[in-house]
């Protein structure tokens, strides 16, 4: 172990010699532009790598705070809420967990709109607490056309809804239109018949999240337990927090002052799907753009090697006034490590500060080539997104020398084992 830790030790003439391997000649014209052909390379790789990283960051975390925003973090089902006499106690002790935003119940069921002029389309009708809407960025921030004035007012909340702009397009329907509303839990004396009823469009919201604005519906959350026919039912409590990406820590107090019986369930478990192949499509990225690095780190083997065979005669000079094989792998490994780490950090330089500024080039490339890099109608985005995390970066450059370390390594073990005699019979 001391023995390998001494190659990391190196000496005031050992560094001057690698140094000087990697200053250009004439004659040694060939080393030098595959050097610097390899520092690019490097340079290149690692800074494709972050930005690529951490583009992909930005847009993970654009669409899963949109998600997150719309949607709860953590979700009670089951027991508690059919117990009418206690249920109201459990949501005070869910509220008063440590990091918990907002708690609030509703209940959710799909069924049909239609508007004055056009056919019935799905749509999945939420009722929810008034306050809670309130208290939703994505929504409150967001509304189009309307406002939120007048929501969940008048008896059993009014007769006022709130839809999204994809299925008020849809249903080619405004502000101040009506919409009449399907559902098929209705009950009668006869049975179980589907339940209409219009409704009075007091707002429209566009989330940003495509699926969700073309197909939902708010409604004040008695007046959808009247709709429904389920007066005073909850179908679940909705639970917001500080840190939705450290949920795991909420489990256990959530499902304590759920009580017994009660089914806890947070967004990752919920959207798992989309999670997992965000995850697995950021691991995939990840390897594959490290391939390049490691590609990019390959080319100082031949450098070194190049350099060897062109110092053959200094390594016998240096053998026979007593440098030891230690010494010579340390002066190559040297020269073949500079490269890569000067490329490491030249490469960490240009892709950080290529995402800092990521808005200002993108505002330049469409001026100068007259054209949007993104359709914000389509995509919900004016500007690409892009998140440089520590922990990847720190990745991403210990990756980057391992690469080139290794690759100096082996032409560095050559060519200490290039015998004096051998060496220079040639000479």
């Amino acid at each position: 172990m001391q023995g390998f830790l001494s190659l990391f030790s190196f000496s005031a003439w050992e560094t001057d010699l690698a140094l000087r391997y990697l200053r250009t000649k004439r004659k040694d014209g060939g080393i030098a532009l595959i050097a610097i052909i390899s520092f690019i390379g490097i340079t290149l790789a690692v800074a494709v790598l972050i930005i690529v990283m951490s583009v992909m960051n930005g847009f993970r975390d654009e669409l899963m705070s949109r998600v997150l925003a719309f949607n709860g973090h953590q979700y009670i089902y089951g027991a508690p809420l059919t117990d009418w006499d206690k249920r109201d106690a459990m949501l005070k002790r869910v509220r008063d967990i440590p990091g918990v935003v907002e708690a609030s119940p509703y209940i959710e069921s799909p069924g049909l709109a239609q508007g004055p002029f056009s056919q019935a389309g799905l749509a999945y009708m939420r009722g929810v607490e008034v306050d809670m809407l309130k208290n939703t960025p994505i929504i409150r921030d967001n509304i189009k056309e309307g406002s939120l004035k007048g929501f969940g007012e008048g008896e059993y909340g009014g007769d006022t809804i709130l839809v999204g702009e994809g299925l008020a397009r849809q249903m080619n329907v405004a502000v101040g239109d009506e919409m009449t509303l399907l559902s098929p839990n209705g009950s009668t004396a006869f049975g179980a018949v589907p339940r209409r009823k219009p409704y009075i469009i007091g707002g429209i919201f566009k989330s940003g999240v495509s699926e969700l604005d073309a197909a939902f519906v708010f409604m004040p959350l008695e007046q959808a337990q009247l709709f429904f026919d389920r007066e005073g039912e909850w179908d679940v409590v909705e639970i917001k927090v500080k840190d939705p990406y450290d949920i795991a820590k909420y489990r256990a107090p959530v499902m304590a002052a759920a009580g017994e019986g009660a089914l806890v369930q947070d967004w990752t478990q919920r959207n798992a799907p989309l999670w997992n192949a965000l995850q697995v499509e950021r691991n995939v990225m990840r390897l594959i753009l490290m391939l390049i690095v490691l590609i990019a780190a390959m080319n100082i083997i031949s450098g070194i090697v190049m350099l060897v065979k062109n110092k053959t005669r200094d390594i016998a000079i240096l053998r026979t006034l007593g440098a030891d094989r230690a010494s010579v792998t340390k002066i190559f490994f040297l020269s073949g490590s500079i490269i890569g780490a000067t490329g490491t950090i030249l490469g960490v330089t240009v892709g950080t500060l290529f995402c800092v500024f990521i808005r200002p080039i993108q505002q330049v490339v469409e001026a100068v080539f007259k054209v949007k890099v993104f359709n914000e109608e389509v995509y919900y985005l004016a500007y690409i997104p892009a998140k440089v995390e520590p922990t990847e970066v720190l990745i991403i450059v210990g990756f980057a020398m391992l690469a080139t370390c290794v690759a100096t390594l082996f032409p560095a073990l050559w060519a200490s084992k290039l015998e004096p005699v051998e060496a220079l019979r040639y000479e």
